[in-house]
């Protein structure tokens, strides 16, 4: 199921909203909204388990939630493990990619001395006789010797003449046109303004090491090094399956079905996140054509949504067990989005699915499709960083809570309308806010997740579908 609201019959592991819209389950989280709890951890969860993909018990799949911490590492570890093809491409292709080789300089740079401003090059003491009428200009060959006391004009990233002492620039120089004389009007300091051969790097030395993000600074000191191509990780391709009868593409809801909120945003996600999305088919509730779609990809990801509890058109767990995938994360001890999960296919491949309501969906995406992500594209793992949050926040008994929020004077602000159904919260914030089991009173440092479109620039290839990277 995919939209703005649950499907009927998905009871076991289903995510209900209150009045205000508040992630609610049961008696246990309406009571954990009334104020923070103390002494509860996310270990409190229980254990995590591999169980088959048809195992789908109600009473005992919350306990066998993986603690939302472990969730996500595990996912960051399958990414960084997993083999990924390289290939080598021309630098206009290469921007928002990742090195797959460190980055060595192939000449010096600069690779001669050059002026490293407008003026005179000059040699010896002054005053200096002016030598000709024009200017050394950069973009020529090796010069003549300049002969003591005297000097040429040179333009900034022209060749210094072989014996010249320093650059004068412009404007602290004076001319005498009478007497052909050059004076300058501050101490020359020998060497000054001249950017000797070698000074920013060798030939050899290295620039970059492995699995450094190629931003546009990155591609002027790749050209200004020698290179044409660079070696980089291939994007994970990723195909997107939507599921669910009950959805419109286009138009009002009517008469039961809703409009998919999550065809649109997921595959922009996830070129924001560094994927090649291969595709987005919309499956519907056909267990076959799920089954088909799982077996038959050849994407390194394949991504649901909807369909991962256990109603009556739930297909995800039993096509899965079909399919002899191995089940990595099932449940996530994570409001909203805990029915999400993590397979591995017969094939290698992964699959993730996400739950349908549209912000338990983006749980799911935070969790564990953006650090798989990141590792299958080459990348690293980001240095988690806190901030305080202005507000009391309350929490789940035995879960954590991911929390949309706008940063207001240095601290986190949550936003309302932060039910797993509901984008309207998601779509005006800068990030979200981890909140422990137990919740968060005022002051209190929150782990924060930063959107990708907030911390990611919208430079690269993918920018032309609407993504950028990760």
């Amino acid at each position: 199921m995919t939209g703005l609201e649950g499907k009927a019959g998905n009871t076991a592991g289903a995510e209900a909203n209150g009045p205000d819209g508040t992630d609610l389950d049961g008696v246990e989280e309406a009571l954990a909204l009334v104020g923070p709890r103390t002494g509860q951890s996310a270990a409190s969860s229980g254990p995590s388990h591999t169980r088959a993909a048809g195992d789908t018990a109600p009473a005992t799949r919350r306990h066998r939630a993986t603690p939302w911490p472990e969730a996500r590492a595990l996912a960051a570890r399958i990414g960084r493990t997993t083999p990924r093809p390289t290939r080598r491409v021309k630098l206009d292709d290469a921007l928002g990619q990742v090195l797959a080789e460190p980055l060595t300089a192939l000449c010096d740079l600069p690779s001669f001395d050059t002026s490293a401003m407008d003026g005179w090059a000059v040699a010896g003491p002054g005053p200096w006789t002016i030598e000709g009428a024009g200017s050394i200009l950069a973009g020529h060959g090796e010069n003549e010797p300049l002969p003591d006391g005297t000097a040429v004009r040179i333009a900034t990233g022209a060749r210094i003449p072989p014996e010249t002492t320093a650059v004068i620039r412009s404007e602290h120089a004076r001319v005498d046109s009478a007497k052909h004389h050059l004076y300058g009007e501050r101490e020359v300091i020998p060497g000054q303004d001249i950017r000797h051969r070698g000074q920013e790097c060798r030939r050899g030395d290295q620039l970059l090491p492995t699995a450094s993000l190629v931003t546009p600074a990155v591609l002027g000191m790749a050209a200004a090094a020698g290179y044409d191509e660079l070696l980089t990780v291939a994007r994970p391709r990723v195909e997107v399956l939507v599921l669910g009868d009950e959805l419109l593409t286009t138009g009002l809801p009517h008469d039961g079905l809703i409009r998919d909120a999550l065809g649109p945003m997921i595959a922009p996600w996830l070129r924001a996140l560094g994927a090649e999305v291969i595709a987005t088919r919309r499956i519907g509730d056909d267990a076959d054509a799920l089954h088909a779609a799982v077996t038959g990809s050849d994407a390194d990801l394949l991504v649901t949504t909807g369909g991962t509890a256990a109603g009556p058109v739930d297909h995800v767990h039993p096509v899965l067990q079909k399919a002899g995938a191995e089940l990595l994360v099932d449940q996530v001890a994570v409001r909203p989005g805990h029915p999400m999960l993590l397979a591995q296919l017969t094939s290698g491949k992964h699959l993730v699915g996400l739950p349908g309501n549209p912000l338990a969906a983006v749980s799911g995406l935070l969790t564990l499709v953006e650090p798989l992500l990141r590792g299958l594209a080459g990348g690293h793992d980001p240095a988690p960083y806190r901030a305080p949050v202005r507000d009391e926040v309350h929490g789940h008994p035995y879960d954590t809570r991911l929390v949309p929020f706008v940063y207001r004077d240095d601290r986190l602000v949550p936003l309302h309308y932060n039910g797993p159904a509901m984008l309207r919260g998601i779509a005006a914030a800068d990030g979200l806010a981890v909140v422990p089991p137990g919740g968060a009173r005022t002051g209190d440092e929150l782990t924060v997740l930063d959107l990708p479109w907030a911390t990611w620039p919208p430079w690269t290839p993918s920018n032309a579908h609407g993504g950028c990277f990760t």
